[in-house]
């Protein structure tokens, strides 16, 4: 057992040691670079395709999407109006590394970009453990899921500091309760930021564009 933990905690220190190198390249072009991270179908592509939509015409944005055996994600986010996006096929890990990332970028122009979003793999154990060298780590949930689910994934919810809640066109349809969910959120961390939207009707997408472009200039003048 003392073996394995070795193990974990070298791979892990390796890591943190390339995702530094990465937060410090990302620091210096300026770029706001966030990793997405959420359980499968509560609907990261989506929330990227609107986004795309939405400021393509505002900002250079650059994606890199993780998944563990297609390109089908990477191939939306092109159709959706993605100039620059980098898929990752894991062959089966459950999360995207910091090594991972370090290969995308040599086959990404960085030169330019205002904004990265790493679309981790839909996962919200694997990848709370894994420094991308990101700015911050954003969660998505839906109303589709159960609203205990800071609750039982705290690692993840603890190192976000964004929480989306997703699916709001769907409440109603469930037991959800969506000030349980914020409630339950805020509980593991009280600093996080709620956001609630809905990619069908558009609804709170538009505070998500102005948290965005608000970020991204706060980045360029620091």
């Amino acid at each position: 057992m003392s073996e394995r933990f070795a193990i974990e905690q070298k791979v892990l220190s390796e890591n943190d040691r390339l995702a530094r190198a990465i937060r410090q390249e990302l620091c210096r072009r300026k770029i706001v670079a966030l990793n997405v991270v959420s359980s499968p179908g509560s609907g990261k592509t989506s929330l990227l395709e609107r986004t795309l939509q939405a400021l393509n015409d505002r900002l250079s944005i650059a994606l890199i999407a993780g998944d563990v055996q297609t390109e089908n994600d990477a191939e939306r986010l092109k159709k959706a109006g993605g100039t620059m996006v980098q898929p990752i096929v894991t062959g089966g890990a459950c999360h995207l590394d910091a090594k991972m990332i370090r290969k995308a970028f040599d086959r990404l122009n960085l030169e330019g970009i205002d904004l990265l979003f790493i679309e981790n793999v839909g996962n919200l154990v694997c990848p709370a453990s894994y420094d991308l060298g990101e700015d911050m780590k954003v969660a998505l949930i839906s109303t589709t899921e159960g609203d205990d689910k800071p609750l039982k994934y705290p690692s993840m919810f603890r190192r976000s500091s964004v929480l989306i809640i997703n699916k709001t066109d769907l409440l109603g349809s469930s037991d959800f309760d969506l000030e349980r969910v914020k409630s339950n959120g805020l509980r593991i961390n009280g600093n996080l930021k709620i956001f609630e939207t809905s990619c069908q009707n558009g609804n709170g997408l538009e505070d998500w564009y102005v948290w965005l472009l608000d970020t991204v200039a706060s980045k360029k003048s620091s």
